[in-house]
């Protein structure tokens, strides 16, 4: 039904029409939620959702460096991301204010894109990016017996079937927020 440059559009940002945030639009509305989540860190909703975050990072499997990502299935990948926050040691509150820093643009938004599948992306790029990079850094000897140091960086796509896999975690750890603060949340807006 649509044009290849529309499914590519589709792929990365979860519509067919409607461009992801950008981190200057997105900025606010993080802000926002970091600040409920601190300020009610104590409620049981809150408490759950970052055992939630906690548990998809202890369920991560080990530690797989972004260049080693290809050949392997989405919910491999998925999971590769949430043991890289873990490596990298990102608070678990992290993905909760993602998510709930989506709702609120979205709910914000007058042109807002209300499916759930692109809240997932949206959330999931965010995430992605916490710890997304691997980089290596070595020296080496040359023939003439100078030295020299190489350095490797690769960054995972932040595209496909993945986003949606991390989109869907995200909104199950955060869903008892959502359903009971969203409102609360944004009338703090």
């Amino acid at each position: 039904m649509y044009c290849r440059r529309h499914e590519d559009h589709h792929e990365r940002h979860g519509s067919y029409v409607k461009r992801s945030y950008t981190a200057g639009e997105l900025g606010p509305y993080r802000k926002t939620a970091q600040k409920w989540l601190q300020a009610h860190e104590a409620e049981r909703s809150v408490q759950l959702a970052i055992r939630a975050v906690e548990g998809l990072y202890r369920r991560a499997g080990p530690f797989v460096e972004a260049f080693r990502l290809r050949g392997m299935s989405p919910k491999d990948r998925a999971r590769a991301a949430w043991a890289r926050l873990r490596e990298a040691k990102v608070d678990p509150l992290g993905p909760v204010i993602a998510w709930l820093a989506v709702e609120l643009i979205v709910q914000a938004d007058p042109q807002a894109e209300r499916k759930v599948e692109f809240k997932r992306v949206q959330a999931a790029k965010l995430v992605h990016r916490m710890a997304s990079g691997s980089h290596k850094r070595w020296e080496r000897e040359r023939p003439d017996r100078r030295s020299v140091v190489e350095e490797l960086h690769k960054y995972p796509h932040s595209r496909g079937q993945v986003l949606r896999h991390l989109g869907e975690q995200i909104e199950r750890a955060a869903e008892l927020i959502v359903s009971a603060h969203l409102l609360t949340v944004i009338s703090r807006r």
